[in-house]
């Protein structure tokens, strides 16, 4: 069995397998100034246990999200050398003038002078499109023909394992569809800097080739963002003439989840989880929980569950509070409000919140997560929120981990930007 077939048919999610190697050389030094050498997967039997975050218990939950906070403090001091052979490219959606810069960057990489027969995967809608002249490409060297494929959505999410390592070209809305496309395992994110927003695009587009070189001939430094799980639980139907509480089903004396709800599909997000009135025109009616205790009823346009990566986003809009992508916690937003007291909460990432539509509301309210897939949620529906077991390895600048994010903020929000007072002209010697 060769290499590459031994590696598709083991869980081949590099952050796991660091966590595995993590556990098993806990006590271990001497890689804190170096590089790690080729990273590897190995299967990961402790986290194929349980398929989503939401059903761990809470000292699970928190063992999983203490083992990440702190791999992403080892990796936020080394160089990680990996064995890139497979990359990907994503590109900003509707933006043809990007449709040439993803042409140079593949043909780049296809270059014998790479020193290595990097295989590339560009959108399948590319294939056609006479700027990027796929067939002029292939002619330009007869070793390019089998090295550059076309990756689909399916293929992403069917065999993430693909790919060793991802390249964006746009935007922060363009990071944000990579973290969509790979729902579970996600390879290194390295981007490039073509949209408007900069939180998550490090990298300026022009420095590629010596960008590029040194992050596959030096290693890399990653920033492991977490991520949201959000699934949606549906209310079962229960023939009773009895009027139902959500509260008392989730956290009271009905409470009994495999009786009263079912799952109805869940996605891993890297901004937020939103529950919003939708299309109605009047407030929407929202319980929310943490744990096993119900906080408080929401009357509001809705409430945002963000991410401290999504802290720049939605979250920014409806008045939470900014937060250092490093910082291990959830941040509770209402949008609009109804009330004078509800401030923004700030929570840890250990808890479990569950975002509900009470059997009694007026009208629906929607779920959307990351700003895609918009849910109705019917009365007795609700969203649990929880840490997700597969981060986002985000590829960040040599020891600029906190300066990116401040000047970030900076120069995109121009954060704290006022003119500066004068100092006084009288003043005594």
């Amino acid at each position: 069995m060769d290499a590459e077939t031994q590696r598709s048919k083991s869980s081949t999610c590099f952050i796991h397998s660091l966590l595995q190697t993590q556990k098993k050389h806990k006590n271990s030094t001497g890689e804190a100034n170096g590089v790690v050498g080729h990273v590897t997967a190995t299967k990961t039997d402790d986290y194929d246990s349980a398929t989503h975050s939401r059903l761990l218990t809470k000292r699970q939950l928190a063992d999983m999200a203490f083992g990440v906070r702190e791999l992403s403090k080892r990796l936020g001091n080394i160089r990680l050398k990996l064995h890139v052979r497979k990359i990907i490219l994503i590109t900003k959606a509707h933006d043809e003038s990007l449709i040439q810069n993803t042409r140079d960057v593949a043909q780049w990489l296809l270059s014998k002078d790479r020193g290595a027969a990097y295989v590339v995967y560009v959108q399948k809608t590319l294939e056609d499109k006479k700027q990027f002249d796929a067939k002029g490409l292939l002619s330009e060297d007869a070793s390019f023909a089998g090295r550059l494929r076309y990756w689909t959505h399916e293929l992403c999410a069917k065999s993430p394992h693909t790919f060793d390592f991802v390249v964006t070209l746009g935007g922060d809305g363009t990071v944000l569809f990579a973290s969509w496309l790979f729902q579970k395992i996600v390879p290194p994110v390295l981007s490039f800097s073509l949209g408007s927003l900069g939180f998550l695009t490090k990298f300026d587009y022009n420095d590629y080739p010596t960008t590029l070189s040194k992050a596959f001939n030096e290693g890399i430094t990653v920033s492991l963002r977490l991520r949201f799980e959000g699934t949606v639980m549906r209310s079962r139907e229960r023939f009773s003439d009895r009027p139902r509480d959500l509260v008392e089903e989730l956290v009271g004396s009905e409470c009994d989840e495999d009786y009263t709800h079912r799952p109805h599909g869940s996605h891993e997000i890297l901004n937020e989880i939103v529950v919003d009135r939708g299309p109605n025109p009047t407030l929407s009616s929202i319980e929310l929980f943490g744990d096993q205790e119900h906080f408080t009823t929401v009357q509001a346009d809705g409430i945002c569950v963000a991410t401290p990566t999504g802290s720049t986003a939605y979250n920014l809009a409806a008045g939470g509070s900014l937060c250092h992508p490093d910082n291990p916690v959830i941040l509770v937003t209402a949008i609009c409000a109804h009330t004078l007291s509800f401030r923004p909460i700030i929570l840890p990432d250990t808890m479990v919140l569950r975002v509900g539509v009470p059997h009694d509301a007026r009208t629906s309210s929607w779920a959307s997560f990351d700003g895609r897939e918009r849910v109705e949620l019917h009365p007795g529906d609700y969203v649990t929120v929880s840490a997700s077991r597969y981060p986002f390895a985000n590829v960040m600048r040599q020891d600029q981990r906190s300066e990116d994010w401040i000047n970030g903020i900076r120069q995109t929000l121009q954060w704290n930007s006022r003119k500066r007072q004068k100092e006084f002209t009288d003043r005594e010697a």
